[in-house]
């Protein structure tokens, strides 16, 4: 039996709007400790992570959580045997814990980055360097917000 036009157009209808229409997922407007932690052991695995080594210049005090300044830097000499493969930033209280990743190499120079972060509240960030011999070195820092981010009002 053929399809009539009106057949056709009440499918291709419905296909349009079924297309739009979003998958929701459920998950928590905030992380949580367990997700910072879940976070950093999908990076890290089960290798240990010390102390020392990475320093993170963040403000401690943040008046607005929309656009924090931050900058990791290693203690690396960055030759072709020793230097930072990549630098990991997380924190504990925003949507997604996994705030960047950034991959280096010996050519990179300097193993330093600098960006803008949003913070959604007062918590706590933590910085992970990758090594080139595949220790991990960590660094974390309190910040309090005044006025927070990664949030919307809901009326």
């Amino acid at each position: 039996m053929p399809t009539t036009r009106r057949q056709f157009l009440s499918i291709a209808g419905g296909a349009t709007v079924a297309g739009t229409i979003p998958i929701v997922t459920l998950r928590p407007l905030e992380a949580t400790p367990a997700m910072l932690s879940t976070a950093i052991r999908n990076v890290v695995g089960e290798a240990q992570i010390r102390t020392g080594k990475v320093k993170l210049d963040i403000p401690p005090l943040v008046e607005n959580g929309n656009t924090v300044p931050m900058t990791v830097s290693v203690a690396s000499p960055m030759t072709a045997n020793d230097y930072v493969k990549s630098i990991h930033v997380f924190n504990e209280k925003n949507p997604q814990p996994n705030i960047g990743n950034f991959y280096l190499n010996p050519s990179s120079g300097r193993a330093q980055v600098s960006t803008r972060i949003r913070l959604a509240d007062t918590q706590k960030v933590v910085a992970i360097a990758r090594m080139s011999d595949d220790t991990f070195w960590q660094v974390a820092a309190d910040i309090v917000v005044t006025l927070a981010a990664c949030t919307e009002e809901m009326n």
